[in-house]
């Protein structure tokens, strides 16, 4: 009796389990079923919401369910990366990786409460686009040499702006060190002041995004000196880049990206891959993201993850040089 108990347990765990096994395989054959969120790790209106939007809208159409964008702001990206943990990992939420939280946040928190390599499955990069050296037209510097010529003579008397730990901050750093000089940083709470002051001259120089500056630089009102992407951007055709300027290999842009939670099933993980790779080749894409300056980087995980590991390792080491603390 006891036996043939034990074997009608086993029977009915056995199909149990088979069920189970079916219903996960039905769900992925049958992925996307209902909309899918994409969480910005930052406030609306700024450039990594339209990025993020951006491609919400064209992978939307590819999977033929609507992609919701949440903006869930604060601590630079981490909060929103630690809410992406917390949700289940079935494909049915998306995080909008970057530099910030996914490569400068462990250079300045060593005991972050997630591991950007490990916790994650990264999709895709979907965008990159340099830092720009401006100076307010006042200033007589008008090429990089002109810049690391005069800090070297007066060490510490030439000023830049930041924004704490931001892209802009960082290519700044790297610029610092790769050339040897000392410059003071004043420090800003947010990039809307800080360019404020620049365009009004109080200060003379800054690293920051393409598309912030691109308008006040074609009006004049700001000087580019270099981009800090490897090579020239479509957008400042005239603008040689830092490593041409003398300084090889220096490279600091801004970027973002797609990924998901690890546990991600790969059915829905390939899907997703595939889904973000044809997304990215329509032309509407293409031309929203190059007309405020972005590159449309190699699409795949393989890439993303070996780029996301780079920057990750750049900017830990130049973060440890330059002694940087959170605020």
């Amino acid at each position: 009796m006891k036996r043939r108990f034990l074997q009608q347990a086993l029977v009915v765990g056995l199909m149990g389990v088979l069920s189970c096994l079916s219903s996960n395989a039905l769900a992925q054959a049958d992925y996307p079923n209902k909309p899918i969120k994409l969480i910005v790790a930052f406030p609306p209106g700024g450039t990594s919401d339209l990025m993020g939007r951006l491609i919400a809208d064209e992978l939307g159409k590819v999977l033929k369910q609507p992609i919701v964008v949440e903006n869930i702001a604060g601590a630079g990206g981490i909060v929103g990366m630690e809410r992406a943990l917390k949700l289940p990992a079935d494909g049915y939420t998306l995080i909008q990786s970057g530099v910030g939280q996914n490569a400068v946040a462990h250079g300045l928190d060593p005991n972050l409460k997630y591991n950007s390599m490990t916790d994650f499955t990264h999709l895709t990069q979907v965008n990159s686009g340099p830092n720009v050296l401006v100076v307010h037209p006042s200033q007589p510097f008008k090429t990089v040499k002109d810049v690391v010529d005069f800090a070297k003579k007066n060490p510490g008397k030439l000023d830049y702006g930041f924004t704490h730990a931001a892209s802009g901050h960082m290519a700044m750093e790297l610029f610092k060190q790769t050339t040897g000089i000392f410059m003071t940083g004043i420090p800003y709470k947010g990039g809307g002041p800080m360019l404020n002051d620049l365009l009004g001259g109080t200060i003379p120089m800054v690293f920051l995004n393409q598309d912030v500056v691109m308008p006040h630089v074609r009006s004049g009102k700001l000087r580019a000196i270099a981009v800090s992407s490897k090579e020239r951007n479509p957008l400042y055709p005239d603008v040689p880049t830092v490593a041409e300027s003398g300084y090889k290999g220096f490279e600091a842009t801004s970027w973002s990206g797609v990924s998901v939670a690890k546990g991600t099933p790969p059915a829905i993980v390939d899907k997703l891959e595939a889904g973000l790779a044809q997304a990215m080749k329509s032309e509407s894409f293409k031309q929203r993201l190059t007309s405020v300056g972005f590159v449309v980087p190699p699409s795949g995980s393989k890439h993303y993850t070996a780029f996301l590991k780079s920057e990750l390792d750049q900017w830990t080491r130049v973060i440890k040089t330059a002694g940087i603390k959170p605020e």
